[in-house]
């Protein structure tokens, strides 16, 4: 499938997003001692977006229901400009916070409907790589955006990270004006809301929605602790590190488009295949770690696979809502950011008790052969049941 150019609008607007919530992280010292707060404390700037992504994004994205969906990521790309400028102009941390929230709100709500217009402006065949064209605009963002903001934090300071990003938010609102068409607003319907919320009811809907939470474990126990399991258990030198991050970057970005054709050629059996070779991927992940070329080797895979099951759960989801798609989807990037804080709670449980880094990845394979038995029985009633996706409403 070539991408349409309006696919590329909405890819350049995930890749703001994306940057932005994970770039703080290569600029959080300055941050920190910018605003007179302590590095530990300055960390709330994390814990607030992933909140504001979590709580925040599925409640505006009801509130805007009746608005067309082209109005709505208008609105939240430019959102997203005034948000960086406040950011860069932020006073104390208490503003930047608050600024940092409201950007995350935004951030929430874009992902669920940019991902229900990007499976309308292509045939039903190619649903599952246009989800794929949208989580590539975060890995990129991780492999392209993250180490540029940090690299322009650190020459010009950490102020001009944010000027950077309100340019990158620009261009694609830009982009956004001109090429995603004209769409109409959803029409108003007596129970419109209730009909929403048992869309949730299906149990291929909550299946995914647990098998998210499972991929999220499996990907962020590890991965939040990513640096000292290398250091301490591999024994690789600090400089090195990035090298192995940017190479686990390249694996998730390739992964995704994987995934998304994949998905778009037998979703399910597909999915049951990748969570068990992910399980089987985790535990290699702890067998070797203590080598070096074989760990960099293992964590490039791990990362593939990590994308490579988002995309068709996620097309799985968009697939069983397509008829009351607004809150469903906006539960995407809030089921991601709540399986990312469980999974930074849990891992630092492991932690405080005993296990050490290297116990990180065997919970992730377990959490993984958890999500391969749900698969498993929701495709065995799927089948049984006899059902069928509903159709795609498309406002």
């Amino acid at each position: 499938m070539d991408v349409p150019l309006p696919l590329f609008a909405l890819f350049l607007a995930a890749f703001a997003f994306g940057t932005t919530e994970f770039v703080i992280a290569g600029i959080l010292p300055d941050v920190a001692h910018g605003l007179g707060v302590s590095i530990p404390f300055a960390g709330y700037l994390v814990s607030g977006y992933a909140l504001g992504i979590a709580i925040g994004g599925p409640f505006l994205t009801m509130a805007t229901r009746q608005v067309s969906r082209r109005t709505i990521l208008l609105a939240l790309t430019t959102a997203f400009c005034l948000g960086q400028v406040a950011c860069a102009l932020a006073p104390s941390f208490a503003s930047m916070l608050v600024f940092r929230v409201a950007t995350a709100v935004a951030h929430g709500a874009y992902f669920g409907i940019a991902m229900v217009v990007a499976v309308g402006l292509v045939p039903q065949a190619f649903r599952g790589r246009a989800v794929s064209v949208i989580l590539a605009g975060l890995t990129v963002s991780n492999i392209i955006g993250v180490p540029a903001g940090a690299a322009i934090g650190g020459l010009w300071g950490w102020r001009t990270t944010f000027w950077a990003m309100t340019v990158v938010g620009a261009l694609a609102l830009v982009a956004i004006w001109v090429l995603i068409p004209q769409t109409k607003a959803e029409p108003r319907q007596s129970g419109h809301l209730g009909k929403e919320v048992r869309v949730l009811g299906r149990q291929q809907v909550w299946t995914s929605l647990i098998m998210m939470l499972a991929l999220m474990i499996g990907q962020m126990v590890p991965f939040t602790y990513i640096t000292p399991l290398l250091q301490e258990v591999t024994g690789l030198d600090a400089m090195v590190i990035p090298w192995v991050l940017l190479l686990n970057g390249v694996g998730a970005t390739l992964g995704v488009f994987i995934g998304g054709r994949l998905s778009d050629w037998r979703l399910m059996p597909s999915l049951i295949a990748l969570l068990a070779i992910q399980a089987v991927t985790l535990s290699i992940l702890y067998m070797v770690s203590p080598y070096p070329l074989a760990m960099t080797v293992t964590i490039f895979v791990w990362g593939a696979l990590n994308f490579a099951i988002g995309t068709p759960i996620q097309a799985r989801i968009l697939m069983w809502t397509a008829d009351a798609p607004s809150l469903a989807s906006s539960l995407i990037p809030s089921g991601f950011n709540i399986g990312i804080a469980i999974a930074a709670v849990v891992g630092a449980a492991l932690l405080e008790g005993g296990y050490g880094y290297r116990s990180l990845p065997v919970l992730g394979a377990v959490a993984l052969i958890l999500a391969c038995v749900v698969a498993i029985l929701s495709a065995a009633g799927e089948k049984r049941s006899g059902a069928v996706p509903p159709k795609t409403v498309l406002t």
